[in-house]
């Protein structure tokens, strides 16, 4: 784990197979640090580990080239990330997705999944009146009993009778969308954020699609 001086955390957006382990209230409170999940191409793993030291600590998974972070700060992160890339294209090769977050949840069960991703994305339900989105979820653990793209299509399902509801309806759209909702779980640990067409233009390695 890298050790640097701590900055001031901030958000830089609009806002396996199930061991059967229970997560305990104190290994919930320590879990839910990590703000970014980041997937490693091959032979990258290294190098993602000492690239991603630099802005905060960082946590090997037990799932293939997976590490989560805790960024102090996500803004300076991302642009000095852009930055690197606008100057070397193959500066970031290694990376084949960085995924910052800014809602958390535990969960330790699907139907705990459920509860608490439900209730997560509804807070994003005032952003979306009137603008296309999807929902996508990228799993790890819980396999065979947590269905990507039937928790995708129910929290789209969601969404739009919630938005139905100000009389200004929003649609779910895949080509080019307003907003993407993004949900990664690891393990027993889930984060979530929303991006706007502005920001995946601008963090294009955020890869939310």
């Amino acid at each position: 784990m890298a050790t640097i001086n701590r900055r001031r955390e901030s958000a830089a957006f609009s806002n396996g197979v199930n061991s059967g382990v229970v997560v305990t209230h104190r290994e919930e409170d320590h879990m839910q640090v990590w703000n970014a999940v980041i997937s490693v191409r091959e032979h990258g793993f290294r190098q993602a580990l000492d690239v991603f030291g630099e802005f905060g600590e960082v946590k090997r998974t037990e799932f293939y080239n997976i590490i989560l972070l805790r960024a102090w700060d996500v803004t300076h992160m991302l642009e000095t990330l852009r930055e690197r890339a606008q100057k070397s294209p193959e500066a970031l090769a290694f990376l084949a997705r960085l995924i910052p977050v800014t809602r958390t949840f535990i969960f330790n069960s699907p139907e705990e999944f459920e509860d608490r991703a439900r209730s997560a994305v509804l807070g994003w339900a005032q952003q979306l009146p009137g603008k296309s989105f999807f929902v996508r979820i990228h799993r790890r653990g819980f396999k065979g009993r947590l269905a990507s793209t039937d928790e995708e299509r129910a929290l789209d399902t969601l969404l739009l009778e919630e938005l139905e509801k100000t009389g200004n309806p929003g649609k779910v759209a895949f080509e080019d969308p307003d907003a993407v909702i993004a949900i990664e779980t690891v393990g027993h640990w889930a984060g979530l954020s929303l991006f706007t067409r502005q920001e995946r233009a601008r963090y294009p390695f955020v890869r939310v699609e």
